[in-house]
């Protein structure tokens, strides 16, 4: 064992490889929840995405398709309860209580209204005119009983899953569930 480690060692260090950073060239947003922080964080990352030249799609799932309804897109809420980053320092049960989650998501499109966030609707036309594509689960919306006429217009249409996933395709892609 000794005569091992006494001899020389050769170690021979090998050069690094440059590799070639691959850019994004487009990004598949799927938003499956409709809360307000959960929706604006999807509508961010696509007009940002947008904005950077970057393609960008958004595909809306389950609950996320509220925020494309004609009905709800511009009275999304909240998550008080569950939400262990929402007033840390509050207790579970205060956010339970009859009104608060209605007053939490004032008080949160209050501060937005100070950035001169825009409304969802106009979120979703800014991303419609930058290029941005809008799509609606087949799934979700069979299960909710809508129809393309339930959405607003900037929806493009109403797909499958595997027509999402075609959505993808393509080198320098990412897909972002939120």
């Amino acid at each position: 064992m000794n005569e091992v480690m006494e001899r020389e060692q050769n170690i021979v260090a090998e050069a690094p490889v440059k590799k070639e950073k691959a850019k994004i060239k487009k990004v598949l947003i799927i938003c499956s929840k409709g809360k307000i922080e959960d929706v604006y964080a999807a509508l961010v990352m696509a007009n940002g995405a947008l904005m950077e030249g970057i393609e960008a799609r958004m595909f809306f799932t389950f609950f996320g398709l509220e925020a494309i309804t004609k009905k709800h897109a511009d009275h999304l809420h909240t998550a008080t309860v569950g939400n262990p980053a929402f007033m840390p320092t509050l207790p579970t049960m205060v956010a339970g209580l009859p009104g608060f989650e209605a007053f939490a998501s004032y008080m949160m499109k209050k501060e937005m209204d100070k950035l001169d966030m825009p409304h969802v609707t106009e979120f979703l036309q800014m991303i419609e005119a930058g290029g941005g594509e809008i799509y609606a689960c087949k799934l979700a919306a069979d299960m909710f009983h809508l129809k393309l006429e339930d959405f607003v217009p900037e929806v493009k249409g109403i797909i499958t899953v595997g027509d999402m996933y075609a959505l993808a395709d393509g080198e320098g892609t990412q897909i972002i569930f939120i």
